[in-house]
Parts: C-alpha cells; sequence; structure tokens
C-alpha cells in the first residue's frame, strides 16, 4: 500500500492505495465522488474524463500513486461556489446537450478544457475536440451547441436535429 495526498476540488484528501489503483476508483470508491464514470475501463469512452494539473486526462488509465501531490478537478468541481452549475454544466443543460447522462461528466470535462485552452472554437474544433469522448444517445448535436454556447457565441442560428 502506498500512501497518495492530492488536492481533489480545492480540497486536501489522502489515503492508502495499491500500486494497481486507478485514480478513477481513488476518487469513486476512495473520496465517493462518483460522479467520475467508468464506461469502458479501456480509454475508449472518455465517461472518466477529470482535469489533473490543469489537463484533461482520463481517469481509468491513471494510477492514483503515481499522481501524489498533484491537483484534480472532477465534475463536482465544476460547480459554482454556492452550489449552482458552472457555465459548461448549465449550457448542457439549457441546450439538451445529455439524455442518459452517463458521458456527460466526461463531455463537460472535456470541453471545459478546450474552452480553457480555445474560449472561442469554431463547430469543426468542438467536434475535433470531443472526438474522445463517445455518446450513445444524442448524436452530438446538442453537445457540439452546449460547448459553442458555453464559450458565449451565438447558437441561435444553429437549427435543432
Amino acid at each position: 500500500m502506498t500512501k497518495v495526498s492530492m488536492t481533489v476540488n480545492g480540497k486536501a484528501v489522502s489515503g492508502e492505495v495499491e500500486g494497481r489503483t486507478l485514480l478513477a476508483t481513488f476518487l469513486r470508491e476512495g473520496l465517493g465522488l462518483t460522479g467520475t464514470h467508468v464506461g469502458c475501463d479501456t480509454s475508449q469512452c472518455g465517461a472518466c474524463v477529470v482535469h489533473v494539473n490543469g489537463q484533461a486526462i482520463k481517469s481509468c488509465t491513471a494510477f492514483a500513486a503515481d499522481l501524489d501531490g498533484a491537483k484534480v478537478t472532477t465534475i463536482e468541481g465544476m460547480a459554482n461556489p454556492d452550489g449552482s452549475l458552472g457555465t459548461v454544466q448549465q449550457a448542457f443543460q439549457d441546450h439538451h446537450g445529455l439524455q442518459c447522462g452517463f458521458c456527460t461528466p466526461g463531455m463537460v470535462m472535456s470541453a471545459a478544457a478546450l474552452l480553457a485552452e480555445n474560449p472561442k472554437p469554431t463547430e469543426a474544433e468542438v467536434r475535433h475536440h470531443l472526438e474522445g469522448n463517445i455518446c450513445r444517445c444524442t448524436g452530438y448535436h446538442n453537445i457540439v451547441k452546449a460547448v459553442l454556447a458555453a464559450s458565449g457565441q451565438d447558437v441561435g442560428q444553429i437549427a435543432a436535429e
């Protein structure tokens, strides 16, 4: 067992982990942060995306022990301080960028990473950036619309599908 300490959503946390414990497992089972979803265990679906030291990663591919001292943000950390939905989360709600909700945490985290790098992406840039996230329900149109809306762009001319 290895002791690991990190900052998760602005709070210092620590725990004992086996060397093989994935970050997704540590977050969900060790810290009770179940918003990070695990859909495939093979790094294909993107439901487990979190931010580590400001970079979006798939938490099913990172060992918790390797992230000692890291700063981690999960979907739970995307809300405003008062608990209301953050900008990207609100845009997903407003523009129906979710259906079953399973992929939504990873989509929101990936979208937030894109907007941090590129505050005004084009539709093509949004689609390209989200290629690592699979949604089996929405057809992506409203997800893309939500990301563009979160960037402050006018989405009124984008037709509904």
